[in-house]
């Protein structure tokens, strides 16, 4: 196991405020690795966390570091070779489902250079915002991703992702003419990825990837059983770097 590995068991809260109130909070677990010593699990337990670079952005066939800092080339940054944490979903039992996935890239002096934060949607798709945060992890961009069938694809993202320590505490609000319909936060607790922790985790949230993508439609569900308009879906344009 990669010594800098670690588990982080969540709480991931959804509040949506307008036109329709209804909030939900479900429990999780996220890996957060070094792209460049990820953890590989003994064979008996690797069903339980497998990291590939296909699962994010880039080129399905390259490297994680690889394809971060391709896409950060094309924002008009140039890595230096710095460190590169993910807080991610580890594929389970074939399975994986990322709604977000944060990057931390460092340059080599040890100073954050920016986040990637990764948001993929149930439709399949995904897109990275850069994120240039300040000293307490905050940053804010304009929504460019369709995510939600009943939010289309307006307003400001405000995020708070400082880099995790013993507590992790993340939020993203989404602000339109000055008010915020949706909020979501996730945050927990890191433990050591150790086999025990591993095993802990997958136990207490089995199948986890499926069972928040279960969860989220179960909601979307809901939020049409009670006549919440349907927003079209847009084309989304593929971002260079990112597939």
């Amino acid at each position: 196991m990669s010594p800098t590995a670690a588990i982080y068991r969540t709480s991931i809260s959804h509040v949506r405020q307008t036109p329709l109130k209804n909030s939900f909070t479900y429990r999780s677990y996220s890996w957060f690795v070094d792209v460049d010593r990820l953890p590989r699990l003994p064979q008996l337990l690797r069903p339980l966390a497998v990291f590939s670079a296909a699962d994010h952005l880039g080129d399905p066939a390259g490297s994680l570091r690889s394809n971060v800092e391709r896409f950060l080339q094309t924002q008009g940054i140039e890595p230096d070779g710095g460190p590169i944490r993910m807080l991610a979903s580890a594929r389970v039992f074939g399975h994986v489902f990322n709604p977000l996935s944060l990057f931390w890239c460092y340059r080599e002096s040890g100073m954050l250079q920016c986040v990637i934060a990764e948001v993929h949607n149930t439709y399949g798709e995904r897109h990275c915002y850069l994120l240039e945060t300040d000293a307490a992890g905050r940053a804010s961009v304009p929504k460019a991703f369709y995510v939600s069938p009943f939010n289309d694809v307006d307003g400001q993202y405000r995020m708070k992702v400082p880099p995790p320590e013993e507590r992790l505490s993340v939020s993203i609000v989404l602000e339109r003419e000055g008010h915020r319909p949706f909020v979501a936060t996730m945050d927990g607790d890191r433990r050591p990825a150790t086999i025990r922790n591993i095993l802990a985790a997958a136990i207490a949230v089995p199948a986890a990837p499926l069972l928040v993508s279960a969860l989220i439609r179960f909601q979307g569900v809901k939020l049409w059983a009670r006549r919440l308009p349907v927003v079209k879906k847009p084309h989304h344009p593929s971002q260079e770097a990112v597939q």
